[in-house]
């Protein structure tokens, strides 16, 4: 009787400890829902977490306190139709073809990117505002949710179903509530959303209009300005560059030519992206009281960087640091404890976004991806750390937009503007704002002659 009644308790015991192990299975193996944030033109120092003293973005702070914030995350290309190219296809341009702006995917190509994929994998998909590749022929019917636009830019000035006015930041608002509305009890899900801000309202002069709400944020503070907007940084440019065509020049004249233009300029800047904070803030209170926060991923990136005067510029495009450098959050909520609020020094690219996405959904990575898995990088496994990568930027061409490739690392950087043979070299480690072109100094020789072949060599292998 004693040796069943020892019997029956290990029986127990054997069925509570099956019934932990497989609701902790059962919780390990459940599909994370997953957004991905977007934002336009948005360098990587316009965030509090990554030492700006002056904007407000305490959500977005927040988020990058509880996650993985990636401190030199870069764009294969700045700009915006390639740039998000990459991150939904997880190729470099010189793979995806995508070089201008009314270029599409084709419906082969499209089926390979993240949100079709995970869609084939039982996800419900949605994408708000800016898809950002294409024009004619958008992946409207494989979406759950599509509230995106057909032009090249999204509208700042919109006007909501009733007709009446609407900033864009707050439609995006109100479409990340209606998406959770209807799909964030439906799991899994994937939702990508594109912001407009901050990029300016193209037009003569371009503006940024900001949310009335915030048209009076930082009206006290002065914006520190760039040593690089000294004059002499413009005037050190080579003719074919240094001429009113190029058209970081062009914008630059009506927004950055004088101080009183420069201080409004950031500061609205500025203001635009403490308005996408807010919205991150409404997300993640919203996931919060649909119960389902601590199963839900956030991703968030810039497109692309942002000349703020720097070199006597506006704009991106070129292979400065303001031009290719973005913010890059990850917060998982299921993550352990070794990789929360952890900052990450290993290079990151645009092209990990999708790779990260699949890992994430436990989903296979097509072999045409080119990117990482930014978890496992973090993680520091073996054979995810780059030493350097490959820059591309060859829409338009001279002189508007002078062509330009190079290698990038953390501490060096090769640029050759490929129409003019014309060559850059910079020293981050001890020139890090890039005032010194180092390509004639017979100090840099050797580095000069390894980043030529390293860039003739990632050239090939980016095909």
């Amino acid at each position: 009787m004693k040796n069943f009644k020892n019997f029956a308790a290990l029986g127990v015991l054997y069925l509570l400890f099956a019934g932990v192990f497989y609701s902790f299975r059962q919780k390990e193996t459940k599909k994370p829902n997953i957004i991905v944030v977007v934002t336009d033109d948005h360098r990587w120092d316009a965030l509090g977490t990554m030492g700006n003293k002056i904007i407000q973005t305490p959500h977005l702070d927040k988020l990058a306190r509880k996650g993985l914030l990636f401190k030199n995350a870069y764009v294969t290309t700045a700009i915006c139709m390639v740039s998000r190219a990459s991150m939904l296809s997880g190729q470099y341009l010189s793979r995806h073809k995508i070089n201008e702006f009314t270029t599409d995917f084709s419906k082969e190509a499209v089926e390979q990117t993240y949100p079709i994929l995970l869609k084939k994998a039982g996800y419900k998909i949605g994408f708000i505002n800016k898809y950002g590749v294409g024009q004619k022929n958008q992946p409207t019917d494989y979406f759950d949710y599509w509230t995106c636009t057909p032009k090249l830019q999204p509208d700042y000035e919109m006007h909501d179903e009733a007709g009446n006015f609407i900033h864009n930041t707050d439609q995006t608002d109100r479409d990340i509530q209606d998406f959770l509305n209807k799909f964030g009890q439906k799991e899994p899900f994937c939702l990508s959303v594109g912001f407009k801000a901050p990029h300016e309202q193209d037009g003569d002069p371009p503006r940024f209009i900001v949310q009335e709400k915030f048209k009076n944020l930082y009206q006290n503070v002065t914006i520190p300005t760039p040593e690089t907007a000294d004059p002499k940084y413009w005037n050190s440019f080579p003719a074919f560059f240094k001429n009113d065509k190029n058209i970081a020049r062009v914008r630059w004249k009506p927004l950055f030519s004088t101080p009183e233009l420069a201080q409004e300029t950031t500061k609205n800047y500025y203001r635009l992206i403490t308005g996408v904070d807010e919205v991150i803030g409404n997300m993640v209170a919203k996931l919060e009281k649909l119960g389902i926060a601590d199963n839900t991923v956030i991703i968030f990136i810039g497109d692309n960087g942002f000349y703020l005067g720097e070199h006597g510029l506006k704009g991106k495009w070129f292979g400065h640091e303001e031009s290719i450098r973005v913010p890059l959050i990850i917060y998982d909520p299921r993550q352990l404890n070794s990789l929360k609020g952890k900052a990450i020094n290993e290079i990151a690219l645009n092209i990990d976004i999708a790779p990260t996405i699949l890992k994430l959904a436990n989903q296979p990575i097509p072999a045409q991806m080119q990117g990482l898995d930014l978890l496992a990088v973090a993680a520091h496994k073996p054979g995810t750390s780059r030493p350097n990568f490959f820059y591309e930027h060859t829409f338009m061409g001279s002189p508007r937009l002078p062509k330009v490739e190079g290698v990038v690392s953390r501490e060096m950087k090769y640029m050759n503007f490929i129409e003019h043979g014309y060559e850059e070299l910079y020293d981050l480690k001890k020139d890090p704002q890039e005032k010194q072109n180092l390509a004639a100094n017979p100090t840099y020789q050797a580095q000069l002659q390894k980043l030529r072949l390293r860039y003739q060599q990632l050239k090939q292998e980016v095909q």
